[in-house]
């Protein structure tokens, strides 16, 4: 269990389910069923990209790090490769659950993080694949909640006023707006998640040797852009046009009262006090390695910015007004943390 709990790297899976929380909360809408089957579907697809990447890397991980589970010999490189495959099978069809849209794109994610692990890890697109892959992430919580309250139409979910924005009331209005109306209101969230990836995912390619300063130097740069960009998008709110739009004009409502007006309120408060968390949590070992670029002051930072992930989505949580979200997503930190200490995230 050991073997296999480093082989998957159990500890980095705290960072996972914020991604479709973020999605739904983009919408303005909270989340459903649906968005638990993306948040599995996440779960089961990340954890088939580690399971493939240590056995893609398995000859190099036999001189740089042999402790790794496969070339130590705990776990045979035919489980590690068989568990990926499952995981892969697993994750999409709780996908196809959530409805096609989701499908879609659990299977461009899927392909992405394959072809990360296989091939374009070792070239100059492995970053932006990587970037890519979390992008899809949220994107895939988008989908599946759209789909979810699409779908939860209703004779006696009529005369909600727009407050239980998975009624039947808002249901009218998201399938209005189309099925792939997620995907368009939660693109920007999941650009900085991404971009936040791909800066990760830069300094973690010496994490082994060593010996760069440019790359956590322009990871730190990144995150203090992102960060800043997290709390004066959260200022502005979920961009005119989206699914909140579209339920408010199906619905007649006008200013949302009661407990959602409530989160809407303190979500640019909360968002902005997120994004410097964001911002201390991934920036300060990105310092320490950018002054001191050895590799386990590389792996920290790695170790850092994947931590960071949790803050950033916490954040686009709050910024779509769902404060709730987006203290429940923070609430996986000390759990990460726990982890951390028994099963390294890198």
């Amino acid at each position: 269990m050991r073997a296999w709990a480093e082989l998957l790297r159990v500890s980095a899976l705290f960072t996972v389910p914020g991604d479709a929380l973020a999605g739904a909360a983009a919408l303005g809408v909270r989340p459903n069923r649906s968005t638990a089957l993306a948040v599995g579907a996440s779960l089961c697809l990340y954890e088939a990209g580690m399971a493939l990447n240590d056995w893609a890397d398995r000859e190099e991980d036999a001189i740089d790090r042999p402790h790794r589970p496969i070339p130590s010999g705990r776990v045979s490189p035919t489980a590690a490769l068989a568990a990926a495959g499952a995981l892969t099978v697993a994750g999409l069809a709780l996908a196809a659950r959530a409805g096609r849209p989701s499908l879609a794109v659990g299977t461009a994610l899927a392909a992405t993080v394959w072809s990360y692990d296989l091939h374009l890890k070792h070239t100059a697109a492995g970053p932006a694949a990587m970037g890519a892959a979390r992008a899809l992430d949220l994107l895939l919580g988008a989908t599946a909640t759209a789909g979810g309250v699409g779908g939860a139409a209703g004779p006696k979910s009529a005369g909600t006023g727009g407050r239980s924005l998975t009624a039947g009331a808002g249901a009218g209005a998201v399938r209005a707006a189309g099925p792939w109306a997620g995907l368009r209101t939660a693109l920007p969230s999941a650009t900085l998640l991404g971009a936040h990836t791909v800066a990760v995912t830069t300094v973690s390619r010496r994490e082994a040797q060593g010996g760069s300063t440019a790359a956590p130097l322009a990871a730190l740069v990144a995150t203090g852009v992102l960060g800043a960009l997290a709390g004066r998008s959260a200022a502005g709110g979920v961009p005119r046009g989206g699914v909140r739009d579209a339920l408010r004009r199906a619905t007649g409502a006008g200013r949302p009262t009661g407990p959602a007006s409530a989160g809407q309120q303190a979500g640019p408060a909360l968002a902005g006090a997120l994004a410097l968390v964001y911002a201390g949590t991934a920036g300060r070992p990105l310092l320490h390695a950018a002054l001191n670029p050895s590799p386990p002051l590389t792996q920290r930072a790695v170790g850092g910015g994947i931590r960071a992930m949790i803050p950033l989505q916490a954040a686009l949580a709050a910024r779509g007004g769902a404060a709730g979200v987006a203290l429940g997503v923070m609430g996986l930190v000390p759990l990460a943390r726990t982890f951390a200490r028994k099963v390294s995230p890198t």
